[in-house]
């Protein structure tokens, strides 16, 4: 099922612990208050794991670990939301984040250079190339990044609050339509209720 898959991402402790990018943060690592499955450690760390997940390619789970000790977010929760960028996501993130940044960094007044003759043009030919898609693509993962983070951040905490409202909510069968006392004018009025055969014995 979809929910057991979902959970054996999550990581333990001593996953976690004997990491060999992690074992360096020691006790820091087991401290409980950074497993606690809470509203504002939650949303911290999902928060944390989804920017990382979207701003860096590589040692994503490293660097979501360490942010989510320094903000003391859940550890589980930010790992687990750096798998927001996988193999069937990872190409069409990155590639509408480049269109965003080449949106935004565009310069319309630029001409394009022509490229220049021969060979010895080819070698800066290319490291031009892959400057004008690294920056644009930069520039589009740190705004989808941090957009993303401040909507699972947002959207948790008003999830959450719903649904403790929702679970507090006392539970009233009584009240139902065409049920329970208020159904009555008699019950709401304090008047005794008489049945159809007294009615017509005193009438």
């Amino acid at each position: 099922m979809l929910l057991d898959r979902l959970t054996r991402l999550v990581p333990t402790r001593e996953r976690l612990a004997s990491n060999r990018w992690l074992r360096w943060l020691g006790p820091l690592l087991l401290d409980p208050q950074l497993w606690r499955w809470s509203r504002e450690g939650v949303a911290r760390g999902v928060s944390i794991g989804v920017f990382f997940g979207f701003l860096v390619p590589v040692a994503q789970i490293p660097l979501a670990v360490v942010t989510a000790i320094a903000l003391r977010a859940c550890v589980p929760a930010a790992v687990t939301s750096t798998f927001v960028t996988n193999p069937v996501t990872f190409a069409p993130v990155y590639y509408a984040a480049y269109r965003l940044g080449l949106w935004i960094t565009a310069d319309p007044a630029a001409a394009p250079e022509q490229p220049a003759a021969g060979a010895s043009a080819a070698e800066p030919g290319l490291w031009q190339s892959l400057g004008d898609i690294g920056w644009p693509l930069f520039v589009g993962l740190t705004i989808t990044a941090t957009a993303a983070a401040l909507c699972c951040h947002l959207t948790i905490h008003l999830a959450w609050r719903w649904l403790e409202r929702r679970r507090r909510r006392p539970d009233a069968p009584g009240d139902e339509p065409g049920t329970g006392a208020a159904a009555s004018p008699h019950a709401a009025s304090g008047e005794p209720m008489t049945t159809a055969a007294e009615r017509q014995r005193h009438a």
